[in-house]
């Protein structure tokens, strides 16, 4: 059986969310941040040698990645669930948007949030560039998101899975505002309504309340 390796409040919830979304069977196996370092602890960080979450077991396949995971997830379980082939009119859209928040938009929530924690003055020309990089990924989403329901077009997509984690959970690590996009925040209200999400992050996260305003 597949089995998906959850550390607590972090990208895994894309690989749970994607199985209920899949309604395939799947074992999940929840570990519990450290409280000093909030990183994954020393077993989750033997499953693999990158350590870092989401990773699976696929009968002998140990996989980490978490756009990886969702890719070979679709290919073994999706049985053509959650993205659109190549000659549908949404694949280019889906393709882009599948890889924009681990390829552009994390990124840059990531850099700002080193910065942050490094506590680099607000008019340091690096901080000022990491801003604008955010706040250009986050138009970048609205601005789609005003023009259709979800990140493919009108109906949910992978794309949607591996984005929604940026918008909310990693608000965790570094706050921001979502007020100025009231797309996403739609956006975001659609997301929560839906009962394989909501399932996904009760049984993965079931101290958070998730972050979708």
């Amino acid at each position: 059986m597949l089995t998906v390796h959850h550390l607590g409040k972090s990208q895994s919830e894309r690989i749970v969310w994607l199985c209920e979304e899949l309604a395939i069977p799947y074992e999940l196996k929840v570990y519990t941040r450290d409280p000093v370092t909030r990183l994954a602890p020393p077993e989750y960080k033997a499953l693999h040698p990158l350590g870092t979450a989401p990773i699976i077991n696929d009968g002998g396949i140990v996989l980490a990645e978490s756009t990886a995971i969702v890719e070979y997830i679709l290919a073994k379980h999706g049985k053509g669930a959650l993205a659109p082939a190549s000659g549908d009119a949404a694949f280019v859209d889906y393709l882009y948007w599948f890889h924009f928040s681990n390829g552009s938009l994390q990124p840059s929530l990531m850099r700002s949030m080193v910065l942050s924690r490094a506590n680099v003055p607000a008019d340091n020309p690096t901080v000022q560039f990491a801003d604008a990089r955010r706040k250009h990924g986050l138009g970048l989403v609205e601005k789609r998101l005003g023009a259709a329901d979800y990140l493919a077009g009108d109906a949910l997509t992978a794309a949607d899975i591996v984005a929604v984690f940026s918008l909310t959970t990693m608000r965790l690590f570094f706050p921001f505002d979502l007020s100025p996009y009231p797309n996403i925040l739609a956006y975001l209200k659609r997301i929560g309504a839906r009962d394989a999400y909501r399932r996904a992050m009760k049984k993965g996260d079931p101290d958070m309340a998730p972050m979708l305003t």
